[in-house]
């Protein structure tokens, strides 16, 4: 290499000066920034001590203020929570949600009470403490619901199942089933509809297979109530599904016959799956069977009920290589064995 090309190179590198540089404003950077967060996150938290102190100041009495002002102190100890929450203090800020909800009962103010009992648990959410979380929402939902506003209600359960499902699916299905009962009482079919969806999902999941019968068939009243018959077939379906898995082919066979007064129901891909499912289960045909569960119309619907059609078995069942295997009778008969030669033929004589 010629002595220009060392030079070109040279120059063209870079210094390890530069690059430790580099790196070393990077590192300052960093620090920098975190330093500037600490400082915002020990602003806000002493925000947060200030609206304390004028909530307390609001509750005090005096000779010219006879009564403890509830609605004043909840507003400041709401603006305290949220200070908490921004500095990232959920500890706090959900102690002071929890005092903002006490002055908002003491002033009779139930749904703003229900509401910080509610940020009150998504701050113990945000704290993975998932039970606790649940309770202070359920507690906000019973608020809710003695202050007229049961849809928020319906809500709020709705959003602790989903908190609490991955850990507990018991208390899931609980919940759920609170909530559809609240819409349910209020005339919102659909939604109420929809949370029984979930409530049967998990009874599946849970082998609670009795129990899921009886959701799926008043989660399909609703449905049909609302005159939604589409999904009112897929219930069906879900339904047969359950109650073979329980042994039960006469309930099965029913939920079919009693569909047959849905609107375009006969005639239909469901219908049709379900009359040859019934009839092969019937007939203790297992490839019959498992070909109707192994096909798209049943494979693809919600998985916990895919899953029960493709484990689902024929008791006493006999699969077609068993019956090509079996000994043939009849005309269809081959040669009859060759007779075994009895030394007695004829008489001992």
């Amino acid at each position: 290499m010629s002595s220009k090309e060392n030079q070109d190179n040279l120059r063209n590198a870079p210094s390890s000066s530069s690059s430790s540089s580099s790196s070393g404003a990077a590192g300052r950077s960093a620090s920098s920034s975190s330093a500037k967060h600490r400082a915002m996150a020990a602003q806000k938290i002493n925000e947060a001590h200030e609206h304390i102190a004028k909530a307390e100041k609001c509750l005090k009495t005096s000779m010219t203020k006879w009564k403890p002002d509830y609605d004043e102190a909840a507003s400041e100890m709401a603006k305290a929570a949220v200070a908490f929450k921004n500095a990232k203090q959920f500890e706090q800020a959900k102690d002071a949600y929890l005092k903002e909800a006490e002055y908002h009962t003491e002033n009779k103010a139930l749904f703003h009470a229900a509401k910080a009992y509610e940020q009150a648990g998504m701050m113990l959410k945000d704290m993975k403490k998932m039970p606790e979380a649940v309770q202070l929402i359920e507690k906000a939902s019973i608020m809710y619901v003695e202050n007229g506003t049961s849809g928020t209600a319906g809500i709020a359960l709705d959003r602790a199942g989903k908190l609490i499902e991955p850990l507990d699916l018991e208390k899931a299905v609980d919940l759920y089933q609170k909530a559809a009962s609240v819409f349910e009482n209020e005339d919102r079919l659909r939604q109420a509809a929809e949370l029984l969806g979930k409530s049967s999902r998990l009874l599946v999941r849970l082998r609670r297979l009795d129990e899921a019968a009886v959701s799926l068939q008043k989660e399909k009243n609703m449905y049909k109530e609302i005159e939604n018959y589409p999904t009112c077939f897929k219930k069906t379906i879900a339904q047969v599904l359950v109650h073979l898995h329980r042994a039960d082919f006469v309930a099965a066979d029913k939920c079919v016959r009693e569909s047959y007064s849905l609107p375009g129901f006969s005639g239909s891909e469901d219908c049709m799956s379900m009359e040859t499912l019934l009839a092969a289960y019937d007939e203790q045909d297992e490839d019959e069977v498992s070909r109707v569960c192994h096909s798209p119309l049943l494979k693809y619907m919600d998985n916990d009920y895919a899953k029960l059609a493709i484990s689902l078995k024929v008791p006493g069942g006999v699969s077609g290589k068993k019956k090509k295997a079996a000994a043939p009778q009849g005309g269809s008969a081959g040669p009859p064995p060759a007779e075994e030669n009895d030394d007695y033929e004829g008489g001992l004589c």
